[in-house]
């Protein structure tokens, strides 16, 4: 069973399943127990992830941002409208390789309402659409503005995926990665359910601040003590908190560089802002979000990954 007609099983509809059962190719475990329906919506389009275990620390922080999300859900696309993920020349690349890679199916990782995955489906068309979110506000609010008529969002968190291993052809997230407290989990979950390529698209503490203050920063990380700062410096939360971004941790998408090169043939990374640079360290640098995009060719029958 391939992964369009498993989740059209999921959803029990009939035209829904007629239109995602048209390709195949993507394969899916089935379906898990810890996969309930979504009832709160008058829709079958939403399903549930029971939460997983965590820290107590880790369970509070968790609490706070899907609070944060909760609260804001009804303005979650206006103030986020201006990011520069949603900047058209980006997503103009991002698309043209999942073009040249042949994507048929994709998986975006903390969608939110689903607006951000609006492009993929207008510019794949056939193609299957996914979206995982945790916050279910956010999900009501991405039904109601009408956000799942092409794509599929489900209720489900990024360090679980509910999905086999190679299930689509491509795995995305969009500056969530700076907002879970181990980033290396959900990277690797989005590497394990990828077949073809990962795209990471998020923030760069290297790429923020002064000069000084950057080349600061690269010298603890190179040395091993960035994480021993950044505990001292939060009094031992190693997150902060923000009126516009609500909770969030220190993240860098370099953190993440060795998971993807592990992975991938091929890497792209590419400032997610305009940029003038002439420096060898751009983006590194240069740019307070960066795209790292990974590639990877097909694998012969039995050969190790």
């Amino acid at each position: 069973m391939n992964t369009r007609q498993f989740i059209a099983d999921w959803l029990n509809n009939e035209s829904l399943a007629s239109y995602y059962a048209g390709r195949s190719g993507v394969r899916i475990c089935r379906k898990p127990a810890n996969l309930t329906p979504y009832t709160s919506l008058d829709k079958n389009c939403i399903y549930q992830q029971t939460q997983t275990t965590m820290s107590s620390e880790v369970h509070l922080a968790t609490q706070i941002q899907r609070r944060y999300y909760t609260e804001t859900a009804g303005a979650y696309d206006h103030m986020h409208a201006h990011e520069s993920v949603d900047d058209p020349a980006v997503r103009k690349l991002i698309l043209s390789i999942l073009s040249m890679v042949g994507a048929q199916s994709i998986l975006d990782v903390g969608s939110a309402t689903g607006r951000g995955l609006q492009d993929f489906a207008a510019a794949l068309p056939g193609a299957l659409v996914c979206g995982v979110e945790p916050v279910a506000a956010l999900l009501q609010q991405g039904v109601a503005a009408g956000n799942t008529q092409k794509i599929v969002l489900l209720q489900a968190s990024g360090e679980a995926l509910p999905f086999a291993d190679a299930s689509f052809d491509v795995v995305s997230e969009f500056s969530i990665l700076h907002h879970v407290p181990d980033p290396s989990a959900v990277v690797r979950e989005m590497l394990r359910v990828a077949r073809k390529v990962v795209v990471i698209a998020d923030s760069n503490r290297f790429g923020q601040g002064s000069l000084p203050a950057k080349l600061f920063k690269l010298f603890l990380y190179k040395i091993g003590l960035w994480p021993a700062f950044n505990f001292a410096r939060t009094r031992g939360k190693r997150y902060q908190i923000s009126e516009g971004d609500g909770l969030f941790y220190s993240y860098s998408v370099y953190d993440s560089y060795h998971l993807v090169a592990s992975w991938a043939d091929r890497i792209l990374v590419l400032p997610c802002d305009p940029t003038h640079s002439r420096s060898w360290f751009n983006p590194l640098l240069t740019t307070p979000g960066v795209i790292l995009i990974g590639i990877r060719g097909p694998r012969e029958e039995g050969k190790k990954s």
